[in-house]
């Protein structure tokens, strides 16, 4: 069978906000929130909450024919009432919908009204300012519908009424009045509307983080209005949930995480090592270290409890608490011991332990002096971040490292940097220069372009971002750091968890960083101007070189 157009499943119509009758001679359209209200109405029940966050797909018309019943689509020539279908889809205008249901009685169906419906949203959600639509259309097909619903089957008006709910019908108006009436026509009977479950805070935030097109995108606000929220309602899945939202669209909201924070406090005697490295998770990734004094005790004691149950939860964690420099001594002395490593050597998730386990002895050697425990022993260890992160890859059509790199080749000549090199013990380099003494660029071939590692004498403590610095070894490396807007949180100037571990670690390594933020490079207009924000940017750490490409 044919799958017919204009029927992708993925389809949903625009949120709008309850929408206000018109009065005589004036236009109606919706406005833009009118699911978040539905959504936050304490009032809500589930079955309704669900219907409205995930739309039924629409079932297509059976047409009878010789055959039997058939599906649009399923005969290779057209039909009428297929015809007719079309013509609904690719309607321009409210108005011209509303003509070709009027003049065509005979061939409408009842699958053709949701087909009408949903057509409309798409015009309505088509531009940012739609136009408005005469209040005498919207009655019309209004009239239209609650005058064949009767002939409607029930997914036909499930899907109707949630159409027109988002659509911003108002829900005491006709056209919904009159769907719900056939709806719980076709119904068996239920108990009073009193004795109907009316979903508490946590239910009403499980639902909505629970919800395919929530997942897709932020919804800040509704993350900002939902917390709220009592704690005692939030349930450990209800917190997961909230903690994966957080960390995944890097929403750094100061008040739900100090509220996950004093969840996993208060609860922490129920929780696992599982539940516990995705509600930590968060704090690493958004650079946040939380308030709750008993924070970090409460994480001690959890793997302290729970080391050796689930190796690679507890590795999580630690990856998160190395992200905040909170590496407790006991924890790395676990995972550091020859059983733990021998026990996660066999297991399917082997390799990516001994990454994290490597990433966490590079933390112990630049940043924990007084640590006298196991280490990771040699033939264990492996580059951290052999390739650029996920992000990176993902949105490399949207970052300046291809501008300014012809920037670069322009200004110093292609052998004076390398991109995208990995120095030990394995962190990825946007560019990377080397320096004599004197400041000069130097040809990147003729010489090692690493520091050695571990480092002869490692600056502990010491930010080694780039001002202006006064005294160089005879071995510098400077690094171009690209800040792109995802290395971010959202909506803010603090660099994200896995960021600021790399900027701070090839700094203790001894290389002199120069960040590179996107509002600056955003604000060049073609190459000339970008290659001079560069020359003023490498001067000003005392550089030279040569003539222009060499």
């Amino acid at each position: 069978m044919r799958r017919l157009r204009g029927y992708s499943c993925s389809w949903t119509p625009r949120p709008t906000e309850g929408s206000s009758c018109a009065g005589p001679g004036e236009s109606w359209s919706p406005s833009p929130n009118s699911m978040l209200r539905i959504l936050l109405s304490a009032q809500t029940s589930p079955a309704r909450l669900t219907g409205l966050l995930l739309i039924p797909p629409v079932q297509p018309c059976l047409v009878p024919s010789k055959w039997g019943n058939r599906a649009f689509g399923g005969d290779p020539h057209s039909s009428p009432v297929q015809g007719l279908q079309r013509l609904l889809e690719q309607a321009q205008s409210p108005g011209e919908l509303l003509r070709w249901l009027g003049q065509n009685p005979t061939k409408v169906c009842a699958h053709h009204y949701p087909v009408a419906l949903r057509r409309l949203g798409q015009l309505l959600g088509s531009q940012p300012q739609p136009p408005p639509v005469e209040q005498a259309t919207l009655q019309d097909l209004s009239q239209l519908i609650i005058g064949n619903c009767p002939s409607f089957d029930i997914h036909t008006i499930h899907t109707c009424l949630h159409l027109a709910v988002l659509l911003g019908y108002p829900s005491d108006g006709p056209l919904v009045c009159a769907l719900e009436q056939e709806r719980r026509s076709r119904l068996p009977s239920k108990p009073p509307p009193h004795q109907q479950p009316v979903l508490d805070g946590g239910q009403r935030l499980e639902a909505a983080l629970s919800c395919p097109r929530f997942l897709r995108s932020p919804r800040q606000h509704l993350i900002r209005s939902l917390a709220e929220e009592r704690p005692e309602e939030l349930t450990p899945h209800v917190m997961v949930l909230l903690a994966q939202h957080l960390a995944r669209h890097r929403l750094r909201e100061p008040q739900l995480l100090e509220a996950i924070a004093h969840f996993l406090v208060v609860q922490e005697a129920q929780l696992n090592s599982k539940v516990v490295q995705k509600l930590v998770l968060p704090f690493g990734r958004l650079n946040y270290p939380p308030l709750e004094q008993q924070f970090m005790p409460c994480l001690e004691k959890i793997l302290a409890r729970e080391a050796g149950v689930a190796p690679l939860a507890t590795v999580n964690i630690l990856m998160s608490l190395c992200q905040l420099q909170c590496l407790p001594f006991k924890a790395l002395q676990f995972v550091f011991s020859p059983g733990f490593i021998n026990h996660i050597s066999g297991t399917p998730h082997a390799l990516i332990v001994r990454r994290y386990l490597s990433l966490l002895d590079t933390a112990v050697e630049l940043e924990l002096p007084g640590y006298r425990g196991p280490r990771l022993p040699q033939r264990h260890q492996v580059p951290i971040f052999p390739r650029s992160l996920i992000t990176d890859r993902a949105r490399c059509k949207y970052s300046h490292k291809d501008m300014v790199a012809e920037g670069l080749r322009q200004l110093l000549g292609e052998e004076k940097y390398r991109r995208d090199l990995t120095v030990p013990p394995g962190y990825c380099t946007d560019f990377l220069l080397c320096v004599s003494s004197s400041g000069a660029v130097l040809p990147v071939r003729t010489q090692d372009p690493f520091l050695p590692y571990p480092p002869r004498s490692c600056p502990r403590g010491q930010d080694q971002t780039v001002s202006n610095p006064t005294t160089r070894g005879p071995a510098q490396r400077v690094v171009l750091m690209l800040r792109e807007r995802w290395h971010f949180c959202r909506d803010g100037r603090v660099l994200l968890g896995s960021r600021a571990l790399r900027e701070r670690h090839l700094g203790l390594m001894g290389y002199q960083l120069l960040p590179l933020s996107f509002e600056e490079l955003e604000s060049q207009r073609g190459l000339p101007q970008l290659k001079s924000y560069l020359k003023q940017k490498l001067q000003a750490l005392g550089l030279h070189w040569g003539p222009e490409g060499g």
